[in-house]
């Protein structure tokens, strides 16, 4: 198994911060190789909730992902698939100057035993692309803030009706809609 972390910190109140982690469907605004990510379980985000996520990169597929830790505002662990890899990926938020820390703990484990010589080789990329996408995730956040549905659905409360989802925007709440074949800055970025 390889292990690695990646730090920011982002300049929100623990809560605003944990409230958009733990909405699993927001994955897609801030992560560049995630199309869409849909609850697979009912109910409110917490302990034993499922969700079904679609990879773009490094190849198309589907993702199965459970909240395996859920302690707002402080502690959030999601274990499920990561592309060729079993994943464990833990979330701790602790207060900071100026905002929140994030420390994000990725723990990954070749899915096949025929691919365990590659994870020495792997596991690099996979951290930059997850830093890369912590910087998305910062940036994204202080920018603006998560909208009222999404802060209220991480707390188990119904979602707000004031700010009504865009049509078809389903997994895709912050991520904006670009033409195909064009790529996203960050996607022109991670492949240089």
């Amino acid at each position: 198994m390889r292990t690695f972390q990646n730090t920011v910190t982002i300049a929100l109140p623990a809560d605003e911060v944990f409230a958009f982690l733990a909405d699993l469907r927001n994955i897609p605004a801030w992560n560049y190789a995630i199309e869409r990510t849909l609850p697979t379980s009912p109910g409110p985000a917490g302990v034993g909730a499922t969700y079904r996520q679609t990879r773009t990169i490094p190849r198309p597929g589907e993702e199965d992902l459970q909240i395996i830790v859920f302690q707002p505002p402080s502690r959030l662990a999601i274990q499920g698939q990561i592309g060729p890899f079993q994943a464990t990926t833990s979330y701790l938020l602790e207060p900071a100057a100026g905002g929140t820390r994030l420390t994000n703990t990725v723990e990954l484990e070749p899915a096949s035993v025929l691919l365990r010589p590659l994870g020495p080789l792997a596991v690099p990329r996979v951290k930059a692309a997850v830093a890369s996408n912590l910087a998305t995730l910062k940036r994204l956040l202080e920018a603006s803030p998560p909208l009222p549905e999404q802060a209220s659905n991480a707390r188990g409360q119904k979602p707000s009706t004031t700010m009504p989802p865009k049509p078809g925007a389903a997994g895709r709440t912050h991520r904006p809609r670009r033409r195909p074949g064009q790529a996203c800055a960050l996607t022109r970025e991670v492949r240089r």
